[in-house]
């Protein structure tokens, strides 16, 4: 038996001898009267062996026990903070002093009643004089010296984080005043908070994938919100010159250090206000919120020192680009930015010269901006609800801003779009792209746009992450560390089920973002044949994951990044996946995500690394995924073009054993694992690259 089955059984049997005795170790009530904090308040003054005349009665938890015969001493904490207890022989009745010998342990809750006296060392403390157990707890609590370390089991367990982590409580004190310091600021200036729905039968306002549900009551498919903003405008129509609201956002899309599927997001529209207006109120915000939790507007994140105080740098985005990345998009043409993106190995989510912009943007400048910095006149693609910019004659740019420190976004804000035509044209293209299977556009929503007709006065718009700036003004790394339960996957980590399912598929944790990814693999790989390589696994992976109804996400990270030391193993192939472990879990990635990266070299020696054969059938997808991309890229060099390919030519190759002779053609044959034929993945393999075609030189 181990020695946590040993204590749950000796508890087990305490509870049981309470019980017999007709103490019942779960009672119905205690009346507290004295907190931690309110004792350590009133009896600051208290010299040491000092007895003060107060019979303190309070209550907690009992975290540390210390029975040294004659005396005993106990840690007791509730939410404020904590205060010794102390037993003593002749001075805590026998009764007392008995009963905590044999039925207390440290995870009990318990009140105790006594006078409040310094102690000769100094501490303050309460002398016994009687206790009653509230709560007998069964399960022991971990170590004391070590507390909970496993940053998966302190969020998945956020109760023992918060009771073994002090510094994470203050955390979620210091949230709360955040929001408190939000809202003051909001209601000051005059705005009112309102609520929007969850449940929507229409959603929209931001580019991301939704959650779908169901309402049996109606038989009708749901979708949770995404965005609070289309509602919110509807009120400004209604009459409201000032709203805001703090709601909880749900999108179905990639987790990271910045992003949850659920997250909170504060909004606001301010009537005959445009973006000017807004980037004045964030950064009157943000410094009005530091101020008042932090007493600064310094911060350190990161070992970055930080100034949040207003005026914050202003940049468009094509000055960001030529600041950050020496390319003068303004001057360029779309050919030549077509070529600049295929030397630099760019996807762009669309041809024009907006959408190569925007990807040029994420390549070049994203996780550059450090200080906080308004990166604004955005490409029109980027979003259908913003006004043209009134500057911009060739109606290329918009009225938005997104704020930017420390490689991430903090936000997003526009002059809102209130001509109820083009906004019509707009969402009906929106409702195009998403017929054609683009998973972030919008719907069209009708009542919206009947708003609009109503009419809609000028309007400033504005989003503000609340959990990235907690991060920041709690200096917390992960948005899971203030988030009280972030998602997390099941905790036993059963094999991934293969069914097709668009409704409901599965999704992981993944800590760091995809240009992210993309420049820690390029931080290990210069060949550009090695960058290609990586690019077309990504997207077979990514191909294979939406054919069965998986994480995109998820499986297109590992064909990124599933050859991260390659670039320096290479010269001694043996060596090759020694490396990555380390590299991927420097980088945050789990040992889930390590072992699928690592299988996908099994029947190699990689240094006796790999002693087991593929098991999990997304181990037997990355294998297959990046090994048929050098037969199709073989092929395709070998047609001059990968234009026209199809399974049927590729089937041929396949067959042939002198062509491309190094590809292992046993670990293609291994998508049967999921279920697939090799000609569904032949097809499904080429369409997936010839996608990305001019990113890796198959034109």
């Amino acid at each position: 038996m181990g020695r946590q089955e040993e204590i749950v059984k000796e508890r087990l049997r305490k509870i049981k001898e309470l019980k017999d005795a007709g103490i019942n170790p779960y009672p119905h009530h205690f009346s507290k009267k004295d907190s931690a904090a309110e004792i350590h308040r009133a009896h600051a003054d208290l010299n040491p062996e000092q007895y003060s005349t107060h019979h303190a009665v309070t209550a907690g938890r009992l975290m540390v026990w210390r029975d040294m015969g004659k005396i005993a001493f106990g840690d007791l904490h509730d939410s404020t903070g904590k205060i010794q207890i102390v037993l003593q022989e002749k001075e805590t009745p026998e009764s007392v002093f008995s009963f905590f010998k044999k039925y207390i342990d440290s995870g009990d809750f318990i009140g105790v009643e006594g006078i409040v006296f310094r102690t000769k060392r100094g501490e303050l403390s309460i002398l016994a004089k009687k206790a009653v157990l509230l709560c007998k707890s069964i399960a022991s609590l971990p170590e004391k010296w070590h507390g909970l370390q496993d940053k998966e089991e302190r969020y998945r367990k956020r109760y023992l984080d918060l009771i073994m982590n002090p510094r994470a409580k203050d955390v979620f004190i210091k949230r709360e005043k955040i929001l408190d310091a939000v809202r003051t600021f909001l209601k000051k200036k005059g705005f009112h908070e309102v609520e929007t729905p969850y449940l929507q039968t229409i959603y929209g306002g931001a580019a991301a994938r939704p959650f779908k549900t169901h309402l049996n009551a109606l038989d009708m498919d749901l979708f949770l919100a995404i965005s609070p903003e289309l509602y919110l405008k509807r009120l400004i129509v209604g009459g409201y010159e000032r709203v805001f609201t703090i709601s909880r956002n749900f999108r179905n899309e990639g987790i990271d250090r910045w992003h949850n599927p659920e997250f909170s997001m504060l909004e606001v529209y301010q009537a005959y206000a445009d973006y000017n207006d807004m980037m004045d109120l964030f950064e009157e915000l943000y410094s009005y919120v530091a101020m008042q939790v932090n007493q600064t507007t310094r911060i350190n994140f990161r070992g970055v020192d930080i100034e949040l105080k207003k005026p914050w740098k202003r940049m468009t985005m094509a000055q960001a680009i030529k600041y950050y990345g020496d390319v003068d998009v303004e001057s360029l043409s779309k050919s030549e930015l077509e070529k600049l993106l295929a030397k630099h190995k760019i996807r762009a989510k669309g041809e024009t010269w907006g959408w190569m912009v925007q990807a040029l943007f994420e390549h070049f400048v994203e996780d550059k901006i450090e200080q906080p910095t308004f990166i604004i006149d955005h490409p029109l693609e980027t979003t259908p609800l913003c006004k043209l910019h009134r500057n911009d004659k060739l109606c290329r740019l918009i009225e938005r801003f997104e704020p930017f420190c420390m490689g991430t976004e903090l936000g997003n804000a526009y002059s809102e779009l209130n001509d109820p035509i083009m906004q019509k044209q707009l969402l009906e293209e929106q409702q195009k792209l998403l017929g054609e299977g683009d998973a972030e556009a919008n719907p069209y929503d009708e009542d919206f746009v009947n708003a609009l007709e109503v009419g809609m006065p000028p309007t400033g718009g504005l989003g503000l992450g609340i959990d990235r700036m907690i991060m920041l003004l709690t200096g917390q790394d992960s948005i899971r560390d203030v988030i009280l339960f972030p998602f997390m996957k099941p905790e036993h980590n059963e094999e991934i089920s293969l069914k097709p399912s668009a409704e409901y598929p599965k999704h992981h944790y993944l800590p760091i973002s995809r240009s992210e990814a993309w420049a820690l693999v390029k931080k290990y790989n210069k060949d550009s044949s090695d960058l290609s390589h990586y690019l077309e696994s990504e997207a077979v992976m990514r191909a294979l994951a939406k054919k069965l109804g998986q994480d995109e996400e998820y499986w297109g990270m590992l064909g990124l990044i599933h050859d991260i030391d390659w670039g320096i193993t290479k010269e001694d192939t043996k060596m090759h996946l020694t490396k990555s472990p380390e590299i991927l879990r420097k980088a945050g990635f789990d040992d889930n995500f390590i072992n699928i990266i690592v299988s996908h070299g099994c029947g190699f020696d990689c240094a006796g690394l790999l002693d087991k054969k593929r098991t999990q059938k997304i181990e037997h997808a990355l294998a297959a995924g990046e090994t048929v991309t050098g037969l199709i890229h073989s092929y395709a060099l070998m047609r001059k073009s990968i234009e026209g390919m199809d399974s049927a030519g590729l089937m041929k190759k396949f067959k042939d054993k002198r062509f491309a002779a190094g590809v292992h053609r046993d670990i293609i044959k291994e998508v049967e694992f999921l279920g697939l034929s090799l000609e569904e993945f032949f097809t499904l393999a080429i369409d997936a690259i010839k996608s990305i075609k001019s990113e890796v030189g198959l034109n």
